[in-house]
């Protein structure tokens, strides 16, 4: 049995083909970030889930794509964990930015792909290689136009008594927006960057008020001017998203890519579906 992992760091979906290449299941653990997470902690999230616990010796490859996995100190500290817990396994680690180009990009085909979901990723892929000219410092450095990003400023927007009063009376009902509270998730909690990008919901729902458009407009431009344009090519390929940021937030994304002049690739929620054909067809 084939177990395809694509992990953000909120939530992981995976799926199991049998030897035939048929679905055998489909389930959704919580996020497995190796930067944000002990390997204790990824262990439980693995044990939680029955379908995957009960299949653990039955699993003969995994293919895992996720968030936090970009340097191969996290991509080696991931597979020890998982070879330790799928014993039979073969285990393959790559970022997250893989699953994004195996799901979009037709092979030999050459186009930037990028990630706007709880974190933030971009990449040149030449038809055989990826590239990246950045070394991401991870959600408190970098990740522009990523759900946490714009979980922060609607935290400080509150918090400096810059929303709107209506939206904050919304906000303050629909979160705990005790202090303590906020700042145990923060600082005390395994994974603050998906706390903060929880809060995304939220702007996404009001993404039409002036409040909530000034940081989409803010954050899209600084992902392009940041992110995409680090590559030559940006204006000779198409450029390709994955995540629930870039679609939820499609209509702004794609005014922001036509202002730029950078002709606009596949928008995909989750790009699952995509990795399922590109292993049965390449393994």
């Amino acid at each position: 049995m084939k177990l395809i992992v694509d992990s953000g760091s909120t939530k992981a979906d995976w799926i199991a083909l049998d030897e035939n290449g048929k679905v055998f299941f489909t389930t959704q653990s919580l996020g497995l970030n190796p930067e944000v997470l002990s390997k204790e902690e990824i262990l439980n999230r693995l044990n939680d889930k029955f379908d995957i616990s009960h299949n653990r010796t039955k699993t003969t490859h995994l293919f895992f794509y996720g968030a936090g996995c970009g340097t191969s100190r996290m991509q080696k500290f991931l597979k020890e964990v998982l070879q330790e817990y799928f014993i039979n396994a073969v285990i393959t680690v790559n970022e997250d930015t893989y699953a994004a180009v195996y799901a979009t990009t037709p092979k030999n085909e050459k186009a930037i792909v990028s990630i706007l979901g709880t974190g933030s990723n971009c990449s040149y892929f030449d038809g055989n290689i990826l590239h990246q000219k950045v070394q991401s410092l991870g959600y408190i450095a970098m990740d522009d136009c990523s759900g946490n990003r714009f979980g922060r400023h609607l935290l400080r927007g509150y918090f400096f008594n810059k929303m709107p009063k209506k939206m904050a009376e919304e906000f303050e009902n629909e979160y705990n927006l005790d202090a303590d509270f906020v700042k145990n998730k923060l600082y005390k909690e395994p994974n603050p960057n998906a706390y903060l990008a929880k809060f995304a919901k939220f702007l996404i729902k009001h993404k039409d008020t002036d409040f909530c458009k000034k940081y989409i407009h803010f954050e899209m431009e600084a992902f392009v001017e940041n992110y995409i344009k680090q590559f030559e090519e940006y204006q000779k390929v198409p450029v390709h998203f994955v995540g629930s940021i870039a679609f939820y937030l499609k209509e702004e994304l794609m005014e922001i890519l036509t202002n730029n002049n950078i002709t606009i690739g596949k928008i995909l929620r989750r790009p699952i579906d995509g990795l399922i054909e590109y292993h049965i067809t390449n393994n």
